[in-house]
C-alpha cells in the first residue's frame, strides 16, 4: 500500500472548454490593463538613471527642522490613534446591526453592510477631502476620516466575527428564552471578543499608514511636509519624511504583531 504522504501531487488536468475560454478572456483583461495603464517598456528602462539620480540629490537625509518633522509625525500618530478608536467603538453597534442572526432581521442586515460597503469603497484621501470641506483644514478633519475609515473596515469584520462563533451557547440561551439583546451580550460578543482585539490591531495598523498621507490634502499630519518637500525640490527632507514614515508604519505592525500573539496565542 502506497503511504498517501509519499504521493505524488496532482497534476494539471487538462481544461475544458469552458474553462480554457475562460483563461483567454482573463489573459486578454490584464493585457488590455496593461495598455490602459500606459505600460512602457521603454519608460521602465529609462528610470533606474533617474532613480538613481533622485537619491544622490537626496542622500544625505536632511536633519533641518528634524523638531518640527518629529512633532508632525506624533501629530499623525494622535490622528491615527483618536481615529481608530472612534472608528472601533462605533463599531460595534453597528456590526451587530450588520451580522446576520444576531439581533435583527434580514433587511436591516443588508441595508447596514450596504453601506459598509460604500464606506469602504470610498479611499480614505476622499474621506479626508470630504471632512476638510465639512470642518476646515487641519488634523481634526484627518480624525473624523480615519474614524470613518476605520467604521467601515472594523464593522465589516466585527460583523463577520459574530457570524463566524460557535453557535451552541446562544442557541442554549435563546432555548430559555433570552431577548436576542442578552444572548448577544451573554454568548455573541464574548465569544467574538479575541477576533474583535485582533481586528482592532489591524485597523489601527491600518489607521496609521492611512494618517501619513492625508496631510497632502490638508487633513493634518507629516503629508504635507512631504508634499512641501517635493514641490519645492528640497530631496533630502522628502526622504527624511520617507524614512520616519516607514520607521513608525514597521514600529506600529511590529507592536500590533506581538500584542496579537499575546493576546490570542502563538497559533492565532
Amino acid at each position: 500500500m502506497v503511504d498517501p504522504a509519499q504521493t505524488p501531487p496532482h497534476r494539471f488536468s487538462r481544461p475544458g472548454a469552458l474553462s480554457f475560454v475562460s483563461y483567454v478572456l482573463a489573459a486578454l483583461l490584464i493585457l488590455w490593463s496593461f495598455e490602459g495603464a500606459g505600460w512602457s517598456v521603454d519608460r521602465l528602462l529609462s528610470s533606474p538613471p533617474k532613480l538613481a539620480d533622485f537619491f544622490s540629490r537626496a542622500w544625505p537625509p536632511s536633519t533641518h527642522n528634524l523638531d518640527r518633522l518629529a512633532w508632525k509625525m506624533v501629530e499623525t500618530l494622535q490622528i491615527a490613534v483618536a481615529g481608530a478608536a472612534i472608528g472601533i467603538v462605533l463599531s460595534l453597534p453597528v456590526a451587530l446591526l450588520a451580522a446576520r442572526g444576531v439581533l435583527v432581521g434580514r433587511g436591516l442586515n443588508l441595508a447596514v453592510r450596504v453601506v459598509l460597503g460604500f464606506i469602504r469603497a470610498v479611499p480614505d484621501l476622499a474621506w479626508a477631502l470630504v471632512f476638510v470641506v465639512a470642518v476646515g483644514l487641519g488634523p481634526f478633519a484627518g480624525m473624523l476620516a480615519i474614524a470613518i475609515d476605520t467604521l467601515g473596515y472594523c464593522g465589516r469584520f466585527f460583523a463577520d466575527d459574530m457570524e463566524n462563533t460557535d453557535p451552541g451557547p446562544a442557541e442554549a440561551l435563546m432555548a430559555t428564552g433570552a431577548r436576542r439583546i442578552d444572548i448577544a451580550a451573554g454568548a455573541v460578543i464574548p465569544a467574538a471578543l479575541p477576533a474583535f482585539v485582533s481586528t482592532s490591531l489591524f485597523g489601527l495598523e491600518k489607521a496609521v499608514r492611512a494618517s501619513t498621507i492625508l496631510g497632502l490634502v490638508g487633513a493634518g499630519g507629516i503629508g504635507i511636509e512631504l508634499k512641501v518637500g517635493f514641490d519645492l525640490f528640497d530631496y533630502p527632507t522628502a526622504l527624511t519624511v520617507i524614512l520616519m514614515i516607514a520607521a513608525v508604519v514597521i514600529g506600529v505592525e511590529q507592536v500590533g504583531a506581538v500584542l496579537r500573539q499575546k493576546l490570542m496565542g502563538p497559533g492565532r
